[in-house]
């Protein structure tokens, strides 16, 4: 009995070490990808696309404020790749990326709430006492909200309405503010406004000379496991197939 109870325990042993290999190896690869919350939209759907064709690989979004994103990955944040909203937050990472590439364009544009009454149709119309709060991105972290501060500058405005500004934490948050008429406007890209345009309404886009180009660089992180999958999304990405979900979500060409 001794040494039939043996050979049973040997060989349940052997069967669930089998299960526990077969599992591993069958459990599906991952990738992370941190990306400025603007990209959010296009990113999903280029998601799906990337997970239908390339066979076991599972990819993970992290979507935030640039900034924010680019100190998670300087403390040793696990992320394969990185697509932020403005070439500084890429260039704080210079010593920690492999591949660069510019994969999407953007611009600034001021919105309101959709039932808002307000005759504000420029940047200039925010110093008004018909305009009390105006959401803007947190310009220490939000590219956004650095752009912001760009074109406040070019108009002379920001002494004037300094007390009025409510930062958010993501360009997003702007939107959600405005589209709930909880602020009387607030600044955001162009793709942000397409989000929401039910619930908002663009009075004016920023000149081009009035901030630095909005464009969104893409890098994979060294130190990826995956580097393989890895460099296929952002093939993916960069592809005609990517480029078109971008377009189709209000982003132009670099």
């Amino acid at each position: 009995m001794r040494r039939g109870f043996f050979r049973m325990s040997v060989i349940i042993l052997f069967v669930v070490a089998v299960f526990s290999s077969m599992t591993f190896a069958e459990s599906p690869r991952e990738i992370t990808v941190s990306a400025a919350i603007s990209l959010k939209n296009a990113f999903e759907e280029i998601g799906k696309i990337y997970e239908s064709k390339v066979s076991g690989v599972k990819v993970f979004f992290n979507f935030g404020a640039s900034g924010d994103l680019a100190r998670q990955i300087e403390g040793g944040a696990p992320v394969d790749i990185f697509a932020s909203a403005a070439q500084k937050d890429m260039d704080e990472l210079d010593g920690k990326i492999l591949v660069q590439s510019k994969i999407a364009a953007n611009s600034i544009v001021l919105i309101v709430p959709a039932a808002s009454k307000t005759s504000l149709s420029s940047f200039e119309g925010l110093n008004t006492n018909e305009i009390r709060k105006i959401a803007v991105g947190n310009p220490k972290t939000v590219p956004a909200g650095r752009y912001t501060d760009e074109v406040f500058s070019y108009y002379k405005l920001l002494p004037f309405i300094q007390d009025k500004l409510i930062f958010t934490e993501n360009v997003r948050q702007v939107l959600d503010y405005v589209s709930r008429g909880e602020v009387d406007a607030g600044i955001v890209y162009a793709t942000d406004a397409v989000a929401k345009e039910k619930e908002i309404r663009v009075v004016a886009n920023a000149p081009e000379a009035s901030h630095k180009p909005v464009v969104y660089p893409i890098a994979v992180i060294k130190g990826s496991k995956n580097e393989e999958a890895v460099k296929a999304f952002v093939s993916l990405v960069i592809s005609s197939d990517g480029q078109n979900i971008l377009e189709k979500y209000g982003f132009r060409k670099p």
